[in-house]
């Protein structure tokens, strides 16, 4: 659960630092105080749309930290492990946004995307804005609510590439059925090319060794030239370096006997005739090799013509002919599976198969889900002033299916105006609908893994009797769940576990939103205060300590 909220310079806050605590919490002041913006800090925090309009007048950036307790988000805790990044000790969530716009993001300190930032936040607070109910009016909200909620999310997945994948194999049978004519001559010119290039039987690595052996023997004749001039000079002559070395060395190995210091030019003179010996031998086995071939260079030549030719033909240079016959070899393939239309018919079939059977598993699944939510919303509904009341979810076929499944999403709404059952936006007035909205947030929250609730004035337009019932809810929620509530109603802050009220300071022409955590009398003005507005009497003092002795 949230643990420590850290805000700088974001908005009209310049520092705060809040500890929450567990249980049903609210936010509660005058309008325009800023209660809002801490929720929009920790969004922000979590994920949320990030610019410069963020940051408060006078600041360089905006930064927002969020500290977590993850023993009761397993969810986070596994995306963590995901991004290798340990959370043994909680988890810090920390977002900045320059005077420029620049975002940046760190979990546990360790820099990560926007992305990756808002994956891990999914799986740690859930937010419901005061706007929700005008979401569930879309027809795709209704259907990702119902989803999310039935844990089907994974499941529509696989059903949309499902999709995907019929779709695209339904494309290439129209392509190949429609195009026969102009595959068959592509397939035709190219049998006759790829045959060409497998014929010639070339490679990269033979067009290295052909260079080599021409540029070799298109010289033999001044190698064999220059290999007997050089053994003549070395060793085979008269005055042949070989032997006036020999005598040169004879000689000085004779004087060192009388100065000592000529050994060790003796001594070089020793390794170079040695090396020179070396050499020697190295030359006339080369001798023996290199002889004058015409016709090996003739052959040569044709082959290295041929290779030119191909890659005329091809416009390509000659080391690129073995990929691009690669290339063509893999096209081939492909047009030989093109004109076989029945092949891929068996393969529109199997994808149409596959597709079904899951659109199935998810109808299914959501069926089971939608009479459930129904039943468990219309209980709610009673409890809000909506009596006889019922909610319902339609599954309405789709003709032949769509990536999101076998059927479309359609909130109803029975018994409000009339018995009969009608879609969600035709029947409820605005009050209504954002009573009905708050019966499906409840619902919903209840069974979702999200350790932390945000209510953002879900509950404007309700009052009265409603309103404690409300109230009553968020306390029972708290009783399971981290919940923190933006509200104006007395009856919802009454019943919270803990309080804090948000003001505005002006400060040099300044403004600023401060926070203050309520104590029992505190709370108990606060109340009052949003009982009876500017002026304070006894009996409403009164009556805010009987709401909250009633929490």
């Amino acid at each position: 659960m949230l643990r420590r909220l850290t805000i700088r310079d974001f908005v009209l806050v310049d520092r705060l630092e809040l500890e929450f605590q567990g249980g049903f919490g609210t936010l509660t002041g005058e309008t325009g105080a800023g209660k809002s913006i801490l929720v929009d800090a920790l969004a922000f925090a979590l994920g949320d749309r990030a610019d410069s309009s963020l940051v408060r007048a006078g600041g360089e950036r905006a930064e927002v930290s969020a500290e977590f307790d993850l023993d009761d988000s397993p969810v986070a805790a596994e995306r963590l492990q995901a991004h290798d990044l340990d959370a043994q000790d909680g988890l810090l969530l920390r977002r900045l946004v320059d005077v420029k716009g620049r975002s940046r993001a760190y979990l546990n300190g360790s820099p990560v995307t926007v992305q990756q930032l808002r994956e891990v936040g999914e799986g740690l607070v859930d937010i419901h804005g005061q706007h929700a109910h005008q979401s569930l009016l879309r027809g795709e909200a209704q259907r990702a609510l119902l989803d999310t909620h039935a844990r089907l999310d994974p499941l529509r997945a696989e059903v949309s590439a499902a999709w995907r994948s019929w779709r695209a194999a339904r494309e290439r049978l129209d392509a190949a059925a429609g195009g026969i004519e102009a595959l068959a001559a592509e397939r035709e010119q190219l049998s006759w090319q790829v045959s060409e290039l497998e014929a010639l039987g070339f490679s990269a690595e033979e067009w290295r060794a052909l260079n080599e052996e021409h540029r070799r023997l298109g010289h033999a004749a001044s190698l064999v030239e220059g290999t007997q001039a050089s053994l003549q000079a070395l060793t085979d002559g008269d005055a042949a370096c070989e032997a006036q070395l020999a005598g040169v060395t004879h000689r000085l190995e004779t004087l060192s006997d009388y100065d000592p210091e000529l050994c060790q030019v003796a001594l070089l003179l020793q390794s170079a005739q040695a090396e020179l010996g070396e050499a020697v031998s190295t030359l006339r086995r080369y001798a023996n090799r290199v002889e004058l071939d015409p016709q090996r260079l003739t052959d040569v030549e044709r082959r290295i013509e041929a290779v030119l030719d191909c890659a005329r033909k091809s416009r390509c240079a000659p080391d690129e002919l073995p990929s691009l016959l690669a290339r063509w070899q893999e096209r081939l393939a492909e047009l030989g599976d093109a004109a076989d239309l029945a092949s891929l018919a068996e393969r529109v079939e199997a994808a149409g198969k596959r597709y079904d059977e899951l659109a199935r598993r998810l109808s299914a699944g959501r069926a089971e889900a939608a009479a459930t939510l129904g039943r468990e919303v219309s209980q709610v509904m009673q409890q809000l002033a909506l009596g006889g009341g019922r909610f319902e979810v339609a599954l309405l076929a789709v003709e032949g299916g769509a990536a999101t499944g076998l059927e479309q999403i359609e909130f109803r709404i029975a018994g409000l105006a009339g018995s009969e059952s009608r879609a969600l936006a035709r029947v409820a007035s605005g009050g209504e609908l954002s009573r009905i909205s708050l019966a499906i947030q409840v619902v919903t929250s209840q069974a979702a893994s999200v350790p932390t609730l945000i209510f953002d004035e879900v509950d404007v337009g309700i009052g009265g009797g409603v309103a404690e019932v409300v109230g009553r809810l968020l306390r029972e929620l708290g009783g399971e769940r981290q919940v923190l509530c933006v509200t104006h109603l007395p009856q919802v802050a009454a019943r919270a576990n803990w309080q804090w009220q948000v003001s505005k300071v002006s400060d040099g022409g300044q403004v600023r939103s401060r926070v203050a955590v309520l104590g029992d009398r505190e709370r108990v003005e606060e109340i009052a205060r949003m009982l009876g507005g500017i002026e304070i009497t006894a009996i409403t003092l009164q009556h805010a300590r009987e709401m909250l002795q009633l929490s």
